[in-house]
């Protein structure tokens, strides 16, 4: 549909609105392009180390939406729901049944489609219908946590939510199982917050819940977070050896982590998704929903490549998927006697003498942890990871 007349700035903002709900989207606002308060502390964050080995994150077009795109007047901030009916991660067994043994955790918005690809097609979509909706020339860059651009900032700017002490956005009726996407644009719109609004109050109040739960010590203090300490940092983002002081501290982890959401209050009465696409994925008996461990560590890269080929788990190979289980099963507590303990232990060993240098010594360390018997073939030593291979 294309109008004949122009449309006052806040009746455009409303039609965004609308195509934005139409294509799927839980909830979308606009902001302006503009400097916002909490990214003055970004170098300051940086400077700190806090950003571990997110190189991009020292990019400066973040320190403000219009450096990602010239002449840009306003951000279209879009979210969509991923919250699913199955268990939090402090609720979720860590075995189903003994003969199973122990299982691992995949993060909530990881079980299904990569989200990059679902929200894309929805941004692009959205991009078009603005295009036949306002006659007049105009750009637009779409940015699903892949630009310069900071969503969760952006978000609160735009009326969508108050940031929380665990640095994500809470929205009182989602809570925070919400993906951020955003467009940057140079059509002129009106912010969905007037002049004499203000962003959402924060209602964190005196709760320190996701703090005190963080098992790595990751928020630093409320509202600051050391990716660095981050169980998602390490078990995402980090390429090379997990440091040795927070293995432990990980548990059950293979990638990512929904602890300092799963305690959240907000997040107690959040709707659940109707869409397909962020339900586990399952192949045979294995899904990924608190997945079987011995499966994951037993995966060969072309197997890896297969099973993940669309999910957001391809973004840390299988190296990193497999370094990070064999952290979970030296965290597992499995015992000699115990339901297939011989057969995960032999394949620890395997991966102990195996080429990979990092999955070696995590595997090792594994061992070690499991108290592994003599007669199961180990590695003799731990592999020293040389520079090289550290990604």
């Amino acid at each position: 549909m294309t109008s004949s007349q122009p449309t006052p700035s806040t009746g455009r903002t409303a039609r965004v609105v609308e195509y934005a709900r139409a294509l799927g989207f839980d909830i979308c606002g606009v902001a302006l392009a503009e400097e916002f308060a909490e990214l003055a502390h970004l170098e300051e964050w940086l400077a700190r180390g806090y950003a571990g080995e997110m190189r991009y994150l020292h990019d400066s077009r973040r320190h403000t939406p219009s450096r990602a795109l010239q002449g840009a007047r306003t951000v279209i901030v879009c979210a969509l729901n991923y919250n699913s009916s199955h268990p939090y991660s402090t609720d979720a067994p860590i075995e189903v049944a003994p003969r199973n043994g122990p299982r691992g955790w995949i993060a909530r918005y990881a079980w299904g489609d990569d989200y990059h690809d679902v929200i894309g097609k929805k941004l692009d979509a959205l991009v078009d219908a603005l295009h036949n909706e306002f006659p007049e020339p105009f750009e637009a860059r779409a940015y699903v946590d892949t630009g310069p651009v900071v969503e969760r900032v952006a978000a609160k700017y735009a009326g969508l939510g108050w940031l929380a002490k665990n640095t994500c956005l809470i929205q009182e009726e989602y809570g925070s199982w919400l993906f951020l996407s955003a467009i940057v644009t140079t059509l002129d719109l009106a912010p969905s917050l007037g002049p004499a609004d203000l962003p959402a109050a924060d209602l964190c109040g005196n709760c320190r819940l996701c703090i005190d739960a963080c098992p790595t010590g990751a928020i630093v203090e409320p509202y600051v977070l050391d990716a660095r300490r981050c169980i998602s940092y390490l078990t995402i983002e980090l390429r090379g050896a997990i440091p040795v002081e927070l293995r432990e501290p990980m548990g059950r982890h293979a990638f990512g982590c929904d602890i300092c959401q799963d305690v959240c209050p907000w997040n107690r009465r959040a709707p659940v998704t109707t869409l397909a696409n962020f339900k586990p994925r399952s192949n045979g008996p294995h899904s990924l929903f608190s997945p079987d461990l011995e499966w994951l560590i037993s995966l060969g890269e072309e197997e890896f490549r297969e099973m993940f080929r669309g999910s957001p788990i391809k973004r840390t190979k299988w190296r990193g998927l497999v370094r990070n289980a064999c952290v979970a099963l030296g965290n597992s507590g499995l015992r000699a006697g115990e339901p297939r303990y011989e057969e995960i232990c032999a394949q620890l060993a395997k991966l102990a003498a195996g080429g990979d240098a990092i999955v070696a010594e995590h595997a090792q360390w594994a061992l070690n942890r499991l108290a592994a018997p003599a007669k199961i073939p180990q590695a003799l030593a731990p592999r020293v990871v040389p520079p090289g291979a550290q990604r």
